[in-house]
């Protein structure tokens, strides 16, 4: 194999799997170290250099980074990653005065944004700072976007939501409220440099089955038009027995919501079995604590209709075969109700854009969108979030913001759009004496720390009253300490070598082999530990001087202990504190600066 090339800031960002993992790439180790030092405002503000939203995301992300992390192939339990976040938003202070500087005098540039969600927000944080003049249409009379309508207070207090949507909005956006866009042709016509559209995925997909068109009483619902309405005060009540169709993390949103209306008997119907669900594990675990049944294998067949009145679902029982791809049925049931909750699915819905304007559109009647600049096949006009690829989670939706806002940048800078600006790192060595480091690297065999809640019995009283009560001080530090630093990079210096195998004993993973070159597949064969897991790549050093072998690390298992360090006599090993820059609109071409031994700072 050739030797690493760890000067490429991919590869050490590779082995921060959280950060890797994170759609928006937030430098989750350093923002867990700041809290650990009490250093609340700093951590904020390094979460919303590249997340925006800490307070939001510390409550709803989805949590990519979790499953990636590193603590989890040691015990099973990832660290609290997005918990974390929100401890940091919970207890910082007043950084006004840190937030990005906007220039009084414009670049003459103007962007209309549609929508004030997620992305579109991300789009105007990024472009103000620039010169830029952003005018924003909403649809309603508040921003957030589906932050807003679809996620219920019990989970995003209106204040965190105001908070971090106004930060934005106050660094001069032109924001018009109650303004839906009806024709894409009007807005191009009005001039501007470029359009983002970040409208979110806003229509429900229907249940088209046998009772659903009757001439009845309107008690079946479309999920985030109903959770819209919740959102908006029109919905205040619901029936006692309900039926949500559907187990993705919209239902659990309509169940839970449903409880709090006056819902006792209220069941969320699931096609397949449970280890196919889509909604998170937390928002399971949070809708059977408050007494949602969740029934699996069924599969509606058709709405009972009785005297032009809904009173149950007939359901198909359902076994699978292994897969899950193919099911028989034993047999029929009817499920009674008084109100059903279609949560089976959101769509793009473009109706306002018309077809003759040079837009291409694909698969679903949705505009094609180039996943590298945002833009559309009608230049200028960028699409991101849900709008762009279909549901996903709210930290995509600000990774495409980001994105589209160095698209829109280029393009009224008169650079193509693919040309990116790249990414960069800082390497600075930790050692601070001959066996002493600026971390902290003892591990820690604290458990995951269980986030406390409102007790149940008052947790209904009311639908803004949030349920998670966030991490105690006791927690928080028990929490932090659990971070392997995986940061904290090994850097080796092959010419220093001696080859006395001193880091080989002493590495407690196994992760360390020297041994002779070869191709991949026979040297992951030949390490201490076979490497099987082809998620990461190996570590290959140069030659050795001694006898022309090479040092390979499996960076799959390593643990980022920096034991190697500690023992080698030589300073071969030593931990480096790695340091991602990430582009935004705006950044200069900066060349990846690799400071393995000595010196260096943060750019």
């Amino acid at each position: 194999m050739e030797p690493t090339n760890d000067q490429d800031p991919n590869y050490y960002h590779r082995v921060v799997d959280c950060q890797w993992a994170c759609p928006a790439h937030t430098n989750v180790p350093g923002y867990i170290r700041m809290i650990a030092q009490g250093q609340f405002d700093d951590a904020y503000m390094l979460n919303r250099e590249s997340n925006v939203f800490p307070g939001i995301l510390g409550r709803t992300c989805d949590r990519p980074c979790e499953p990636a992390c590193r603590r989890d192939r040691v015990d099973g339990s990832p660290v609290a990653i997005c918990r974390l976040k929100r401890v940091a938003s919970d207890l910082k202070g007043d950084i006004s005065d840190r937030l990005p500087a906007v220039p009084t005098e414009k670049n003459g540039k103007r962007v209309a944004c549609v929508g004030a969600g997620p992305s579109a927000l991300t789009v105007a944080n990024d472009l103000l700072p620039l010169g830029y003049d952003i005018v924003m249409f909403e649809q309603f009379a508040k921003p957030g976007g589906l932050m807003r309508t679809n996620i219920p207070e019990f989970r995003l207090p209106d204040k965190v939501l105001e908070d971090e949507t106004q930060v934005i909005l106050d660094m001069g956006v032109d924001v018009r409220y109650n303004s839906p866009i009806t024709s894409m042709r009007s807005l191009l016509a009005e001039g501007f440099d470029a359009i983002f559209v970040g409208v979110g995925a806003p229509r429900g997909k229907e249940l088209d089955i046998p009772g659903r068109h009757d001439e009845v009483d309107s008690h079946i619902f479309i999920g985030i038009d109903w959770l819209e309405s919740v959102a908006f005060g029109h919905v205040t009540e619901i029936g006692s027995r309900v039926l949500i169709i559907g187990v993705g993390n919209t239902a659990m949103d309509c169940c839970r919501s449903s409880r709090r209306l006056g819902g006792s008997d209220i069941k969320v119907m699931a096609r397949r079995p449970r280890e196919y669900f889509k909604a998170s594990t937390w928002e399971l675990d949070d809708a059977e604590e408050e007494g949602v049944e969740i029934i699996v294998n069924h599969a509606p067949k058709r709405f009972v209709i009785e005297d032009g009145k809904l009173v149950g679902i007939e359901f198909e029982v359902l076994e699978w075969d292994e897969g899950a791809k193919h099911s028989t049925v034993l047999e029929t049931v009817i499920i009674e109700c008084d109100d059903v909750i279609l949560a089976i699915g959101q769509e793009n819905a473009f109706p306002w854009i018309e077809r003759d304007l040079g837009m291409e559109f694909g698969e679903w009647d949705v505009p094609v969108v180039d996943e590298h600049t945002m833009q559309s096949t009608l230049t200028g006009v960028f699409f991101g979030g849900d709008a762009a690829f279909g549901p996903k989670n709210i930290i995509w939706a600000v990774a495409h913001g980001h994105e589209a806002a160095i698209s829109i940048h280029n393009l009224c800078s008169d650079i193509a759009l693919d040309d990116r600006p790249p990414v960069g790192m800082n390497l600075v060595s930790q050692k601070m004496g001959m066996s002493e480091w600026s971390y902290h690297n003892d591990y820690n065999p604290s458990p995951r720390q269980k986030m406390s809640h409102v007790e149940l019995t008052k947790r209904f009283e009311s639908l803004d009253l949030e349920v998670e009560l966030g991490f105690s001080v006791e927690q928080t530090v028990r929490e932090v300490q659990r971070c392997l630093n995986c940061d904290v990079e090994t850097a080796f210096k092959a010419s220093a070598c001696i080859e006395c195998d001193a880091c080989i004993d002493i590495c407690p993973v196994q992760c360390l082999t020297i041994t002779s070159n070869g191709a991949e597949d026979d040297l992951r064969s030949r390490l201490s530990a076979p490497a099987t897991n082809l998620s990461q790549a190996l570590y290959v050093s140069e030659a050795l001087p001694q006898t022309g072998r090479v040092m390979v690390k499996d960076e799959n298992v390593c643990v980022h202990c920096g034991l190697c360090a500690e023992r080698c006599p030589t300073a071969a090993w030593d931990m480096a504190l790695f340091d991602l820059a990430i582009p935004y609109a705006g950044s200069k071409n900066f060349i990846p600066v690799a400071v393995g031994f000595g010196g260096g700072g943060r750019s």
